[in-house]
C-alpha cells in the first residue's frame, strides 16, 4: 500500500524455469501485508478505548462510600495534633524506630527509660554546630529562638533537600542557619567544640551526610529532656516556606508579606503539634482508602472473569489482566471519586471546625491543622492524571477514527486479495508441461481448457475438443 495515493497493486508472474513452467504470485505477501496493517489499526484502535474509563454505577457508589468512610476514619481518628488516637500509634511506632536506630549506631540499651536513652545516645553520637535550642544559647535572642520552634527555623532541620545542603554547610563551615521573621540568618562559628570528622573531602562529606540523617533522627521524638511529646521535627509539606526565602535571600530578593504570613503560619502549626509524626498519621485513611477502592475493583473484575470466561478457557494470564488494579482508565476514575469524596469530608469538617473555634472568625490554624495535606496532594495526582488522560484520549481519538476507516478499506481490499488467489490458483493447471512430456496428451488438453476457462476467455474461442483443434489450425494454416 503507497502512503502517497493510497493505491493498492498485486502483481502475478509465470516464469519458466528448466523444462517446465513455475507460478510466482504476490498475492500470499500482499494477504500477510494487509493483515499485520489491519492488526496495527487494531492496537491503535483498543488504546484509544483504552484512555476511556469503563465504570458503571455500582464502581461509582463503592469508590464514593469508600472515600466518605475514610474520611469520617480521618475526622474521628486523627483530627489535630494531641488529640489523635491514630497519632499515638505513630508516636509509638517512631520511638520503636529510634530505638533500632539507636542498637545499629551501638546503643546498648536501657530498660527504664529506653526512648529517652536512645535518644540521648544520638545527640551525643551525631553532634552537630547547629542545634541552638534558644535556652541561653549564643545571639539566641536575636533569632527567637526557643525549644519550641527551632527544629523548624533550623533550615539544617528541615528533612528535605535545601535542608540536606545547609546541614552539610554548616558542619563544613561551623555556622549556623535561620529562618526568622522572614529573613535568612546567619550564625558564624556556632560551636567552638565541633570538629566535623574525616581526613578527605569525600570523607567529611559523607560524615556530614551521616550527622544530618543521625540528628534528625535523634529530634523525631523530641529531644531527651522533652517531658511531654516533645517538637519533633518539620512536616516536608510545610518546611516549603522556609525553602523558599532562604532561594529568596540567596538570589538577593527580599521576601513578600505573603511569603512571611504563610511562614508563620506554618511555624504555628509546628509548634501546636503538627510534625513528621503526624504527617504519617495522616497517611494512614488515604491510603485505606487507595487500599479498599483498589479492592473493590480486583474483586468486581475477578468475578466478572469467572462468570463470563468458560472453564477450559481460563489462565492465571488472562485473570490478572481482566482484575489488575493498576494502570488502566477504570481504576484511576475510581481513585479519582474516592479520593475527592474523601477530601470533601475532611475540608468540610476542617472548614467548621475553623469557625467554630474562630469565636465568629475563621481560625486558619485550626484549619490546616485538621487538614490532611496528604489526601489533597494525592487527589491532585488524581486530578493532574484525569486531565492528562482526557487530552490524550481527543487527541487520540482522531486516529482510531481514520484506523477505523482505514480498517473498513483494508477489509475489502482483503476480500479481494482472497478473490483473486482463489481465481488465480493455476499451480495444479501449471503442469500440463508435465503431462504432455508423459504423452498425457488428452489430459493435459483438458488442463489448458480449464485454465482458459478459469481465465475469463470467451467460450467461442477455447479449445475443447480434437476437433476444434485441427478447425483451429487449419484456419491458420489457409
Amino acid at each position: 500500500m503507497s502512503g502517497d495515493n493510497n493505491r493498492m497493486a498485486v502483481w502475478l508472474e509465470i516464469s519458466e524455469e528448466g523444462n517446465r513452467f513455475a507460478y510466482t504470485s504476490s498475492i500470499d505477501t500482499a494477504l500477510s501485508q494487509a493483515q499485520m496493517q489491519i492488526a496495527s489499526l487494531d492496537e491503535t484502535i483498543v488504546s484509544v478505548q483504552n484512555l476511556k474509563p469503563d465504570c458503571d454505577q455500582i464502581d461509582y457508589a463503592l469508590a464514593a462510600s469508600s472515600g466518605a468512610l475514610c474520611g469520617l476514619l480521618d475526622v474521628f481518628l486523627i483530627g489535630k495534633p494531641g488529640e489523635s488516637p491514630l497519632g499515638d500509634i505513630t508516636d509509638k511506632w517512631f520511638e520503636n524506630r529510634i530505638c533500632n536506630f539507636a542498637k545499629i549506631c551501638g546503643w546498648k540499651g536501657n530498660e527504664k527509660n529506653p526512648v529517652k536513652s536512645a535518644i540521648g545516645f544520638l545527640e551525643r553520637t551525631f553532634k552537630v554546630p547547629y542545634d541552638q535550642k534558644g535556652c541561653g544559647d549564643a545571639d539566641s535572642l536575636d533569632f527567637d529562638l526557643t525549644p519550641s520552634n527551632h527544629h523548624f527555623k533550623s533550615l539544617a532541620h528541615n528533612p528535605n533537600l535545601l535542608g540536606l545542603f545547609f546541614s552539610i554547610l554548616d558542619q563544613f563551615t561551623n555556622s549556623s542557619h535561620f529562618v526568622s521573621d522572614g529573613q535568612l540568618v546567619e550564625l558564624t562559628d556556632a560551636d567552638g567544640k565541633f570538629q566535623l570528622r574525616g581526613n578527605t573531602f569525600l570523607g567529611r562529606l559523607w560524615c556530614g551526610f551521616a550527622n544530618w540523617i543521625g540528628h534528625l533522627m535523634s529530634d523525631v521524638s523530641g529531644s531527651s529532656g522533652s517531658q511531654s511529646r516533645g517538637t519533633g521535627i518539620p512536616s516536608p509539606l510545610w518546611t516549603w516556606t522556609n525553602s523558599v526565602i532562604a532561594l529568596k535571600a540567596q538570589l538577593g530578593i527580599p521576601a513578600n508579606q505573603f511569603d512571611k504570613d504563610i511562614n508563620e503560619l506554618a511555624l504555628n502549626l509546628f509548634k501546636e503539634g503538627y510534625d513528621v509524626r503526624f504527617q504519617t498519621a495522616q497517611v494512614i485513611p488515604v491510603l485505606i482508602n487507595e487500599l479498599v477502592v483498589r479492592l473493590f475493583y480486583a474483586i468486581r473484575r475477578l468475578m466478572k472473569y469467572y462468570r463470563e470466561t468458560e472453564k477450559q478457557d481460563r489462565s492465571f494470564k488472562m485473570m490478572w489482566t481482566a482484575c489488575r488494579p493498576f494502570k488502566n482508565a477504570t481504576i484511576s476514575r475510581m481513585l479519582t471519586v474516592a479520593h475527592g469524596a474523601f477530601c470533601l469530608v475532611d475540608i468540610g469538617d476542617a472548614t467548621i471546625r475553623g469557625f467554630v473555634t474562630g469565636a465568629g472568625s475563621f481560625n486558619p490554624v485550626e484549619f490546616f491543622l485538621r487538614l490532611n495535606l496528604v489526601g489533597i496532594g494525592r487527589l491532585t495526582i488524581s486530578l493532574y492524571g484525569e486531565t492528562r488522560r482526557e487530552i490524550n484520549y481527543h487527541k487520540a481519538k482522531k486516529e482510531a477514527e481514520f484506523a477505523q476507516k482505514e480498517k473498513t478499506i483494508l477489509a475489502y481490499y482483503i476480500e479481494g486479495l482472497h478473490t483473486l488467489k482463489d481465481l488465480y490458483d493455476d499451480q495444479e493447471y501449471l503442469t500440463f508441461v508435465d503431462d504432455l512430456r508423459q504423452n498425457e496428451y488428452i489430459t493435459a488438453f483438458a488442463k489448458t481448457s480449464a485454465l482458459a476457462e478459469k481465465r475469463g476467455v470467451p467460450d467461442w474461442e477455447i479449445l475443447r475438443t480434437i476437433e476444434d483443434i485441427n478447425k483451429y489450425f487449419t484456419n491458420q494454416n489457409n
